[in-house]
């Protein structure tokens, strides 16, 4: 676990102002006893994920993708190829969307905008903790230099709905 207490404060307020401001079909399908904390986030979010990112065309036509997803000091990052439509999308318009779904246990949806990190500078930790994640030859060899993006959310719902289960 990456987050200091600071994080899982900002988490936890970002979640509860997402869910205060949720419309009733969200509110009525993200009760209260399905919603997660920003504690039992970080827990079911350890390590990689795959988060499904939707980035918006020239012409407003929303595109989604599976992109490598990390929940790191309290906010989804993710990366893509420097060549890649969608790295040309967020060069043009930094608003996107992204959820990961595993079964009926967890839905995790963000909306908000993609900040480009920096890892040779300010985000140099996150650079680090990618080359523990990967291995640094893989990282150095097929990511290094990639663009790499923090989602600034405006909302973010989670939800565990197992507990709506039969």
């Amino acid at each position: 676990m990456y987050e200091t207490p600071e994080d899982i404060e900002r988490l936890q307020a970002l979640l509860d102002a997402s869910y205060a401001a949720a419309g009733p079909h969200l509110a009525a399908i993200h009760t209260a006893e399905a919603r997660l904390t920003a504690v039992d986030l970080v827990d079911r979010l350890q390590g990689m994920q795959v988060f499904v990112v939707a980035t918006v065309s020239s012409d407003g036509r929303p595109m989604t993708g599976p992109v490598d997803t990390f929940l790191y000091r309290g906010a989804l990052r993710f990366g893509t190829a420097h060549n890649s439509v969608r790295a040309r999308h967020l060069a043009r318009s930094p608003v996107v969307s992204a959820t990961h779904v595993r079964g009926e246990t967890l839905v995790v949806t963000a909306h908000g905008r993609a900040q480009r990190l920096d890892l040779e500078g300010r985000d140099r930790d996150f650079s680090d903790f990618l080359r523990d994640h990967y291995g640094v030859t893989s990282f150095d060899q097929h990511l290094a230099g990639e663009p790499y993006y923090e989602i600034e959310a405006d909302r973010l719902f989670a939800a565990d709905m197992s507990v709506h289960a039969g």
